[in-house]
């Protein structure tokens, strides 16, 4: 379990600020084309401020033929038109450092777009000098494909290039294929890419399906999956023994890591969707690899008390002792949270992600409690549904944009938005802003007090026994201590209370500064922190 902070030390930003994920697609259109950009980012950097969020993670806005919504990257050094400019860039930057706000991009060095002039170069010959660049074979003995490998977007991750009459590899679309980790030049190219960026003044990457990045040099079949057909993926069909998290991945981590060193006060996160006790390895031991590999587990556990018990409990004994925690409710790949734990736990899950010991992350549009919106075949975006053959993969519905008022465009966007808005009934900010009891008040006040309180900042974690769908612990620290009692479920629950307290904070926000002594209740789906004495 991870030690509280030393008084000596004092927490580092990525470990004392909440990052708040922004997908540029969908947060503000600031020239009437339906699409979100940078400069209207910039026009909302006051909002990110007044939220209290410190530090906003960038999804992709490089270049990019859009196949799979900017994860595949034509120009690494550039800024797709439909987000603007290098120049927009800079000033967002600029302005957002100027408020004391941090940005982080994303880093998607697993694969490239197949209209990358490195792939173009890889394909155009067996003899081009950077066809090692890319992961490219002979058929099988058989004639037919080289191993049995699935893309993760669905069917066979080979693509017959019937020019050269060899097959490349892409993890995920076609569109996508895989660079080469096992090449020197490459891993050059793209931590010079990465100097790129730090030399410009961003403050770290989120490292893009980083688990991905090797795969098995004998071509070796992944095995069946045993709960095949359990899975809600076309590739649970197989397990990713020989292509995902191959032990050469750690060197690449490693070697990240070291150029992210080269630069002062930077953060390193790493997408790695891996059972618990192998994504812990990502943080590195002796030699530092990831300041943050992403924990999903309140994204994948069931919403009830026991369940989120278990893995708030098995993440923090299994944390290695110099490993900083860090949470995960929602993100542009998953159902919105509100749509996966129903909206009358929004609340109860906000004061979760911010007293909870580590850094929080929040996805854009989380905080007014948005819903996933229903996204008609005629409308849908995301090039991965035909490659899996349904309509139900489509993560357009959790990539709606931003409601930022009730008028015409949600004061998204004066044009058509390339995604539907969805009904006006939905939330949406200036409302909420006006509404001392709205879900977005509920997060900024969290927010407030997690950044004012050195117990919930940098203290020590102490869960407590569990009493029916309430969940008890502690936060503690530099003779400060509270006491956060959640109830997951949909009954009023009473639980003892041991000594006096102070409620704080409800998320039904009528109850700061009454007493508590000896049994406590809380009504149906709510939530309290409670300043106690010190122990």
């Amino acid at each position: 379990m991870s030690d509280p902070i030393p008084e000596s030390a004092g927490p580092k930003w990525w470990q004392r600020e909440v990052f708040y994920e922004i997908y540029p697609r969908s947060f503000q259109d600031s020239n009437g084309d339906g699409d979100g950009d940078l400069p209207g980012i910039c026009q909302r950097l006051d909002y990110v401020q007044w939220l209290g969020a410190g530090a906003i993670w960038l999804c992709p806005f490089f270049r990019s033929p859009m196949a799979d919504g900017g994860y595949d990257i034509s120009d690494y050094r550039d800024v797709d038109p439909m987000f603007g400019s290098m120049g927009d860039f800079s000033a967002l930057l600029d302005q957002a450092h100027a408020r004391g706000l941090k940005i982080v991009v994303d880093l998607v060095p697993n694969h490239t777009s197949d209209r990358h002039p490195w792939f173009v170069e890889s394909r155009s010959s067996r003899q081009n000098p950077r066809r090692d660049w890319y992961v490219w074979q002979d058929p099988g003995p058989d004639g037919g494909l080289p191993a049995n490998w699935l893309s993760h977007f669905g069917g066979s991750a080979w693509q017959k290039d019937d020019a050269t009459g060899q097959y490349f590899y892409h993890a995920f679309l076609p569109a996508q294929p895989d660079l080469n980790w096992r090449n020197r030049e490459v891993r050059t190219a793209i931590y010079n890419d990465m100097r790129f960026w730090l030399q410009r003044g961003v403050d770290g990457f989120r490292v893009d399906a980083v688990t991905n990045l090797v795969e098995d040099q004998l071509l070796r079949d992944d095995p069946p999956n045993p709960a095949r057909g359990r899975g809600k993926m076309p590739d649970d069909e197989i397990k990713r023994v020989f292509t995902k998290d191959r032990p050469e991945t750690h060197e690449i981590v490693r070697e990240m890591r070291d150029v992210l060193d080269e630069f002062s006060d930077r953060v390193l996160i790493g997408e790695v969707h891996l059972p618990l006790a192998r994504a812990m390895a990502y943080y590195g031991g002796k030699r530092p690899s990831f300041h943050l590999p992403f924990n999903f587990q309140l994204m994948e556990s069931l919403w009830d008390c026991r369940s989120i018990s278990a893995a708030i409990d098995q993440y923090m004994q299994l944390l290695p002792e110099d490993g900083w925690p860090n949470w995960v409710l929602g993100n542009h790949d998953e159902k919105r949270l509100a749509t996966r734990i129903g909206e009358a736990q929004t609340r109860v899950a906000a004061m979760l992600l911010m007293t909870l010991q580590g850094t929080p992350f929040i996805y854009n549009g989380d905080e007014l409690g948005m819903q996933n919106i229903r996204v008609s075949r005629r409308e849908t975006r995301d090039t991965r549904v035909k490659n899996m053959g349904s309509h139900r993969y489509s993560r357009d519905g959790a990539r709606t944009p931003m409601r930022w008022d009730s008028g015409t465009g949600s004061g998204f966007t004066t044009g058509r938005p390339w995604l539907p808005l969805g009904a006006d009934t939905n939330p949406d900010v200036a409302s909420q802003r006006q509404d001392p009891g709205s879900l977005l008040n509920l997060y900024r006040d969290l927010i407030a007090l997690r950044q004012d309180s050195p117990a919930l900042v940098a203290g020590e974690f102490v869960p407590l026994a569990t009493r029916g769908d309430v969940l008890n612990y502690e936060r503690c620290k530099s003779g400060q201590r509270f006491r956060i009692a959640l109830n997951l479920g949909g009954k009023t629950q009473r639980f003892p209370f041991a000594g006096e307290s102070r409620i704080v904070l409800s998320t039904i926000r009528d109850r700061a500064g009454e007493i508590l002594s000896g049994n406590g209740v809380l009504r149906p789906h709510e939530g309290i922190v409670a300043e106690c004495g010190e122990r």
